[in-house]
């Protein structure tokens, strides 16, 4: 390959990766905010047009599609789908972005167009409306700080874009065991559970929410789990064997030796 053309396929790469990368942030920036503003209020105020029992179908349809595509992407099928998306010879690299993508999406999807019932259980006022408002933000910083510790590069999607602008593959961050991780293995979903029962509004809509997405914190990581015991083998049964799964709980416990 002569200079000329590398460079030309640098460039291509280079301008795709930033593509992909003002895309992902973008997406994931709207979700956020999105979900944070809907859930404050109890899903009452979200976009979508259904009425009577129809929207509680097409509640039912977004709500089953979050956990259940989360899950299908993180599989094998998944995956490769994720390596489908970007152009050819980006797909590995850029499938981390790929998946906050398509996860953004999802999210956006689920808040933005989830059909209110018009039902208001309960609504913080006067001085409750702060505590309550505290505590979500309480939730909403552990979560954070959870995705720091567990890499915020692989969380938000970057690890794949940057990489591949500096011509460089991904490294993926090793087993989490700092900060919040210290406490139990699974903080991201501890404290995601958190912001689901903290809101200043309660609908049948956002106890539903709660319940659902709880479940699958409660089951989802299982799976995570699963796969970080492939990956990363005795590194991170000796991590497991100290550390409670999800309450942070201290426990006794001894590292698995590992193999002779």
């Amino acid at each position: 390959m002569s200079s000329q053309m590398f460079r030309e396929r640098s460039l291509g790469r280079k301008s795709v990766a930033l593509v992909y990368g003002g895309v992902c942030h973008g997406l994931f920036a709207l979700a956020v905010a999105v979900m944070i503003y809907e859930m404050f209020f109890g899903l009452s105020r979200s976009w979508g047009a259904f009425h009577g029992p129809w929207h509680w179908i097409a509640n039912g349809v977004l709500l089953l599609q979050f956990p259940i595509a989360h899950s299908f992407l993180l599989a094998r099928p998944g995956k490769r789908f994720l390596r489908a998306l970007p152009p050819a010879g980006l797909g590995s690299d850029l499938s981390t972005t790929s998946y906050v993508i398509v996860a953004s999406m999802q999210t956006f999807l689920l808040f933005g167009l989830w059909s209110p019932s018009g039902v208001i259980w309960w609504q913080a006022h006067g001085v409750m409306l702060p505590v309550m408002a505290i505590l979500y933000a309480a939730g909403w910083i552990l979560l954070v700080k959870s995705m720091f510790d567990a890499g915020i590069t692989l969380q938000t999607g970057s690890l794949g874009w940057w990489a591949v602008l500096r011509n460089r593959k991904p490294v993926f961050p090793p087993v989490p065991t700092r900060g919040l991780f210290r406490l139990c293995r699974q903080p991201i979903y501890v404290s995601f559970a958190i912001t689901l029962w903290t809101v200043p509004t309660w609908t049948p809509d956002q106890l539903v929410l709660a319940v659902v997405l709880t479940a699958y914190c409660l089951v989802g990581p299982l799976f995570k789990e699963a796969r970080f015991s492939r990956l990363f083998g005795h590194e991170f049964e000796a991590y497991r064997a100290l550390r409670p799964y999800w309450l942070p709980i201290p426990r006794p416990g001894r590292a698995p030796k590992g193999p002779n």
